[in-house]
């Protein structure tokens, strides 16, 4: 019996004329939104959601579709046509800049993910968890919460993720006690209004949480207004963080809310957020013109409370 000849890379496979909106890597996934809305991760990033070596989708592509596919193919394959879509097709590749970039659709993704997950021989928790949190969120939701991609444009995507923080929080915090998150919403809102993406890669309250424990410790000040206790906390389904819910941070007496904000307004802002913003935007999750944006507006504005609570 002799097969067809065909291509190992299929012509659809060649370049695509579609142009890259925005590519980001989110904990070592790669991963990015093309013109049309489309949702994709490159093969770097699908690997490592799988668990595996980059290696080994590179020689399944360089694979798909010679004669006589390999049972891992078929299978794939397989659940790709079960979703309804064209099975001869694993990335698109998509110049930017100059160079390419290999963009795996959603429904490959999916296909591949569950393949690791459910019918390798040796079970694969790392793709089990995967393939369980992009079928609960959506493919299409979760990459766009990751890179910051708002497909309608009518509320901006940081605006919704501040919400969504806001409502997990809200009835967490036991009576008599106040979280740092709730009340640094005054600094969150100037920097989602100066263009920056508070979400689930830029997260102020760590950083305002971490230095707010230091000086609390530092200054012994349980001794004033009674011990902190912890709390839990989840982040959205959609922030990597959300992988480690429940979260435990600290919450602390009302009685310290004073010092609290005097410590916010007087050091914090004026010390530590512009190092906080620099340090973003030299690893690349600012632009540098947003960054000195913020800095300039807290510069400018003083901000005695936080958005919504009454001063001290």
């Amino acid at each position: 019996m002799t097969f067809p000849i065909y291509p190992v890379t299929t012509p659809i496979q060649g370049e695509f004329d579609l142009d890259i909106v925005v590519e980001a890597e989110v904990d070592g996934v790669g991963m990015g939104v093309l013109a049309d809305g489309s949702p994709y991760l490159t093969i770097r990033g699908l690997a490592r959601m799988c668990g595996v070596d980059h290696t080994t989708l590179v020689k399944l592509t360089s694979e798909w579709g010679a004669p006589a596919p390999k049972l891992r193919e078929q299978k794939i394959r397989a659940l790709i046509k079960a979703q309804g879509f064209d099975d001869t097709v694993y990335f698109h590749a998509v110049k930017k800049n100059g160079t390419i970039h290999h963009a795996v659709p959603a429904h490959v993704c999916m296909a591949t993910l569950e393949y690791y997950a459910f019918e390798v021989a040796t079970p694969n928790e790392h793709a089990l968890n995967s393939f369980r949190t992009l079928a609960k969120k959506g493919f299409s939701d979760f990459v766009y919460a990751q890179v910051g991609y708002n497909p309608d444009g009518k509320v901006s995507l940081a605006w919704q993720q501040f919400h969504d923080r806001v409502s997990l929080v809200a009835n967490a915090v036991p009576p008599g006690y106040f979280s740092i998150y709730q009340e640094i919403a005054g600094m969150i809102v100037p920097m989602i209004n100066a263009g920056i993406n508070v979400g689930p890669h830029i997260v102020p309250d760590i950083s305002v949480g971490q230095r707010w424990s230091k000086h609390w410790v530092a200054e012994n000040l349980a001794i004033l207004h009674g011990e902190r206790i912890k709390y839990e906390h989840a982040y959205p389904v959609y922030f990597p963080q959300a992988v480690s819910n429940p979260q435990s941070p600290y919450c602390y007496p009302d009685e310290a809310l004073g010092d609290f904000r005097q410590w916010f307004r007087d050091n914090y802002l004026k010390n530590h957020l512009p190092q906080y913003l620099i340090s973003q935007a030299k690893i690349g999750k600012i632009k540098p013109v947003v960054a000195t944006k913020a800095i300039e507006v807290f510069k400018a504005k003083s901000l005695t409370s936080p958005v919504g609570s009454k001063s001290n």
